[in-house]
């Protein structure tokens, strides 16, 4: 296993890889010291280019790695495949076996200055493209993602749908069962913003270029609500469902006594 971490330069191309060679298994790199960083581990036994971006990298540094594990790629022949160990969670089989193997040698060499051309004007820009993804299909893939440790999900936005995690009860013949699901909120409004609410940590899901979905988590030590919304809302739902009234009257926030308007102008009646 050959590990090589994603190095940021001052002028172009920006970016680099140096090889690792200090420690004797993977897990020696990939630990506690490696949350702000990034790194592209090639494993030449399964022909796999593993990209990992530590929890605090930088959106710029993970975007290199990227890049990066693309030219190493091509260094490698095509013979390989890149794959994202960040969808693997810490206690998957495959993550544990892959943090025992040991770094040694290998055929692959740091990506350099000198592997690329001379500078065209946004050749070197990440093409992301941003589109609405089929939703059903956008949840499954972003479930496959572990979450965060230490991080609450409080908002995920999939095209102009955005979605909230709520507890629902399963119940089975001998035991109840809580589980966590996205439930729909409804559409994006014109103009909606996260301003002033939380200080949001986002995670952007991609597939294959494609922006699957942006997830916004809080601590889970966040005790504060969301913003209060000051202008009812009416589930999308409720058009084509049924709903109940309850929901429907707390939407618009109904005084619980309203003014006896009948009974003002019973009174006027009487009055002429």
């Amino acid at each position: 296993m050959q590990i090589f971490e994603v190095v940021e330069l001052s002028e172009f191309p920006y970016m680099e890889t140096r090889e690792v060679a200090q420690g004797q298994v993977v897990s020696d790199i990939l630990n506690e010291t490696s949350i702000e960083r990034a790194y592209l581990l090639v494993d030449h036994d399964t022909k796999r280019i593993w990209t990992f971006n530590g929890p605090k990298s930088s959106f710029k540094v993970q975007i290199y790695g990227g890049i990066l594990a693309g030219k190493l790629r091509q260094q490698l022949k095509l013979f390989y495949r890149v794959y994202p160990l960040n969808m693997h969670s810490k206690e998957d089989q495959e993550f544990r076996e892959l943090l025992q193997k040991p770094i040694g040698g290998g055929r692959a060499k740091p990506i350099e200055k000198k592997d690329f051309p001379e500078p065209t004007p946004d050749k070197y820009v990440a093409h992301i493209s941003v589109s609405n993804p089929k939703v059903n299909k956008a949840l499954e893939y972003i479930n496959e993602f572990p979450q965060p440790d230490s991080l609450i999900r409080r908002f995920m936005i999939i095209g102009g749908t955005i979605f909230t995690d709520e507890e629902i009860t399963e119940s089975f013949v001998k035991e109840e069962k809580i589980t966590v699901k996205p439930v729909k909120l409804g559409r994006l409004n014109t103009g909606f913003t996260f301003f002033q609410d939380h200080n949001y940590s986002t995670r952007l899901i991609i597939k294959e270029r494609n922006i699957q979905g942006l997830e916004l988590y809080i601590n889970e030590s966040d005790k504060s609500s969301s913003l209060k919304i000051e202008i009812p809302l009416i589930y999308e739902e409720k058009y084509s469902k049924p709903g109940a009234i309850d929901s429907l009257i707390k939407a618009f926030q109904i005084p619980k006594k309203l003014p006896e308007k009948s009974e003002t102008n019973n009174n006027n009646d009487s009055a002429n």
